[in-house]
């Protein structure tokens, strides 16, 4: 029913920016908690980077902190994960998803910061 489809991923250099996107099909993100997620190469599990409750408020993993800004667009069902300063570190698969983890796991976007 639930389907993540995240995008805006690709290969930066450090200090670029990019602006990840979340569409969120077959429910309303308005009410919910939503966060980001990332796995890290050579990782199994999912690291916490970013999360909005439903009445906008915010809060970052402190690798990111300062760096990033989660934000939520209700008209149009989708997350955006603004992502500046990157680092070689925050090379990784970037997930969306319910902050329970309540929805299906999307296929994420891999974001690459490389010289």
């Amino acid at each position: 029913q639930v389907q993540l489809v995240e995008s805006g991923g690709g290969l930066v250099q450090p200090g670029g920016s990019l602006r990840l996107s979340c569409a969120v099909s077959g429910s309303r993100i308005s009410t919910y908690a939503m966060g980001w997620y990332r796995q890290a190469p050579g990782k199994q599990q999912r690291e916490r980077v970013a999360g909005i409750l439903a009445g906008g408020s915010t809060d970052y993993a402190d690798a990111v902190k300062g760096r990033f800004t989660i934000s939520r667009d209700n008209a149009k069902n989708t997350m955006y994960l603004q992502m500046n300063s990157l680092k070689p570190e925050d090379t990784a698969v970037y997930y969306c998803n319910q902050r329970f983890n309540s929805y299906p796991w999307g296929q994420g976007t891999q974001v690459t910061v490389s010289s």
